[in-house]
């Protein structure tokens, strides 16, 4: 397969620049590193699209490989054919491939391989061909006690379930069918007990177009089914499927067609359908799974990619009823200035002991944000921390923060070499503070599936989603670069190029030598080699170096052009250090993008790239983000009303709306119907996790712990009640 012009038209890029890329990657180059410093090469594709690109090419690699190999087994077993070879030729699905190995592959033992173990393969063929003759007078000459062939009925039996297993296998049969299940089939279920209350109402009797059941509703159903809540299958009229067989097999109007015709009925009844229902059930579940798995890719960034809350020092609660509040102070640099275990739901004394401990340690430590974890007793932390907010003087604030995946961290490898000091509780507790001030830095120390901004994620394929949430983790690392002296061996590992291995080499290297003092240094360390240089060297930053460079995403390769750069619009390096070279775009405007690229010998887009760190040298690509809302007092549910308006924060978004955090610990729901006065498709294209919005209440049912939220202006909001849950 020409591989560079198939991802060509499919991705509607450049021949050339698909075939770059497919270099790039043979070559053993990062996507990170392809996506920021081969910018010439690929047209300036973002990372996001050069793995959709990497993807597919090695799947069109796999389905190749497979082409080839169930042609070998095909030439092998003495049956390949010009129509086969050319049919194997031509498909561009891995199913595809499998239907025409279909009737080659090995099968258990089948109604048809008993009737050909009698003889009767002569007899199908006979009647497959449909002369005109009378298939009983034919059927009498294959009687065979011997065999087991008793009778003509017995005979022409065997022989059809030959002719309707010949029919089954049929390639062309089985794609058109499909084909035309997929337009015209509807997914249907029924609860197994129409009286428990765990199953949604919604699936109790449910039916939608194969073609336009979304992915939320897929994944919903087949989790039921797993429980053994309901049984849901795939529907569709017999005849339009049927008269698609009869079309490529009945060829005559005699009896042998009579017998056909209803092997045909034989076949798409016992054998075709059910494995094609099978095959469409895997492929909508398939296609669900990886919209899920788009959907926690997308909120994951967001939430990777949130405002550090920096140069603050913060304290961490996590809450806890019988074992008390583990609490912690870091200072802005992460560091642990202070822990302990406080009691505020063990009674009104132990309470008030609580608030002066927590009081103490604000006013001790100069403290000014808390953080507080969103699991068990999360709303009592909540209220007792406002209220010792109020009490004292001092001006704090507070936010609640996602503690999924805490508990894993903490009783990590990872997070006893951080904390040996500390037990478990105490270090969940360490974590959610760090959490507040460098989301990005705290997360990559947690398998990205324990963070839980998805929907259905442990139904999903756990290795796909696992490479995907990697790839996320591993681009916005490298969108915010590492700082060499002070990042984690964690979020070294995440940087481009750098393995784990490498990253504990490069921390044992920085504990027996010092701080790096340049970017070139780090070709000192043990297995660090050249490939592996070019790869991180870019996304590491060294504010302590001689070399201002160092201290951007501008790659060595580049510092050069960086200078010459520099040169020709008058100014010095020391101009970085001492705030940048703000007017440095201006002059290279003057002197014409085009013509500074060619003298300071780059492309136009890394001449771009590098403009824009000389610019702002140093800067964190999250601050120009709105700042997470902090707050400071709590409602509660019953203070809701409908028509109160208020500003909430983002915390997932999924297929059919997005949940807000309004302050009142139960997060409520935006349906997909309430996000915009237009229809939109997908809350993605409207909503990201983190944002900050303004919504409406529409309804409280406080008893269930639901609020329906509006983002929609009040004179848009109908009187009909719309459908605000979904679950099973």
């Amino acid at each position: 397969m020409e591989y560079a012009k198939r991802l060509s038209e499919e991705f509607g890029i450049k021949e050339e620049y698909a075939g770059n890329i497919i270099s790039l990657l043979d070559d053993g180059n990062t996507i990170p590193f392809i996506a920021r410093y081969r910018k010439e090469m690929h047209g300036t594709l973002d990372d996001q699209k050069l793995r959709e690109i990497s993807e597919r090419l090695e799947y069109l690699r796999n389905l190749d490989k497979r082409r080839e190999e169930v042609a070998a087994l095909i030439e092998n077993s003495g049956n390949m054919t010009e129509e086969i070879a050319r049919a194997l030729e031509q498909v561009n699905q891995l199913s595809e491939i499998e239907d025409i190995y279909r009737p080659f592959r090995p099968k258990r033992r089948t109604r048809a391989s008993a009737a050909k173990e009698k003889g009767l393969g002569e007899l199908a063929e006979l009647i497959l061909a449909q002369q005109d003759c009378d298939p009983e007078e034919e059927a009498v000459r294959f009687i065979d006690e011997e065999k087991g062939v008793l009778t003509a009925e017995e005979a022409l039996q065997g022989a059809g379930d030959i002719i309707a297993e010949n029919i089954s296998d049929n390639a062309e049969i089985r794609k058109r069918l499909k084909n035309i299940i997929r337009l015209n089939g509807t997914l249907q279920s029924k609860a197994v007990d129409p009286e428990d209350d765990r199953l949604n109402e919604a699936y109790r009797d449910f039916s939608e177009p194969v073609k336009t059941v979304p992915g939320h509703r897929i994944l919903a159903i087949d989790r039921a089914e797993k429980e053994g809540l309901l049984r849901a299958g795939i529907d569709i009229e017999p005849s339009k499927c049927l008269t698609i067989i009869y079309r490529l097999t009945v060829t005559s109007q005699n009896k042998c067609s009579e017998l056909v015709k209803a092997a045909c009925d034989d076949a798409y009844t016992r054998l075709i359908f059910p494995s094609v229902e099978r095959e469409l059930r895997a492929e909508l579940t398939e296609r669900a799974d990886e919209q899920s798995i788009k959907v926690y890719s997308a909120n994951l960034r967001q939430l990777l990619m949130q405002p550090p809350v920096k140069g603050h020092t913060a304290i961490g609660l996590d809450p806890g009823y019988r074992t008390g509040c583990k609490l912690a102070v870091v200072d802005p640099t992460g560091k642990v200035l202070d822990t302990s275990v406080i009691y505020p739901t063990h009674g009104a004394a132990q309470k008030e002991k609580s608030k002066r401990i927590l009081k103490d340690m604000i006013k001790k430590h100069g403290a000014d944000i808390i953080a507080i974890g969103n699991g068990t007793a999360s709303r009592e932390t909540e209220l007792f921390t406002a209220e010792c907010i109020a009490e004292t003087d001092e001006k704090v604030s507070y936010m609640i923060v996602s503690e999924a995946g805490a508990s894993v961290y903490s009783a990590s490898k990872l997070a006893a070499a951080e904390m040996p000091q500390f037990d478990l509780t105490l270090r969940s507790a360490v974590s959610i503070a760090r959490r507040l001030q460098d989301p990005l830095a705290e997360l990559v120390k947690i398998d990205p599936k324990a963070i839980g901004v998805g929907q259905y994620q442990h139904d999903m394929p756990q290795k796909r989603l696992g490479e995907a949430l990697d790839g996320v983790v591993e681009d916005c690392v490298n969108t915010v670069g590492a700082d060499l002296n002070t990042a984690s061996p964690a979020l070294l590992s995440r940087v481009a190029g750098i393995s784990t291995a490498v990253s504990g080499n490069i921390v044992a290297y920085r504990e027996e030598h010092g701080a790096f003092r340049s970017r070139s240094e780090l070709k000192k360390v043990s297995k660090l080699g050249p490939k592996a240089f070019e790869q991180c060297a870019g996304f590491l930053r060294i504010p302590e170096s001689d070399e201002v460079l160092d201290n951007t995403a501008v790659h060595p390769e580049s510092y050069s052009a960086a200078r010459k750069l520099l040169k020709l619009c008058g100014y010095e390096p020391e101009d970085i250090r001492l705030g940048g070279a703000e007017g440095l775009r201006q002059r290279a405007d003057e002197i014409g993008i085009e013509n500074a690229a060619e003298q300071t010998g780059v492309g136009v887009p890394t001449l771009m790239d590098i403009i824009n760190e000389l610019t702002k040298p140093g800067r964190d690509p999250r601050d120009e983000l709105p700042p997470p809302v902090l707050r400071t007092d709590v409602l509660d549910i019953k203070d809701l009303k409908a028509g109160m308006e208020l500003t909430g924060t983002v915390r997932n978004v999924i297929d059919f709306g997005a949940f807000v955090d309004i302050g009142v610990h139960q997060d409520g729901l935006v349906h997909i119907s309430q996000i915009s006065q237009k229809r939109i498709r997908h809350p993605l294209d409207v909503l990201s996790v983190g944002d900050i919005v303004k919504v409406r209440v529409l309804s409280v049912d406080a008893e269930k712990g639901r609020i329906s939220l509006t983002m929609k202006p009040l004179s848009l909001l109908g009187t009909e009640t719309e459908r605000s849950n979904e679950k099973i």
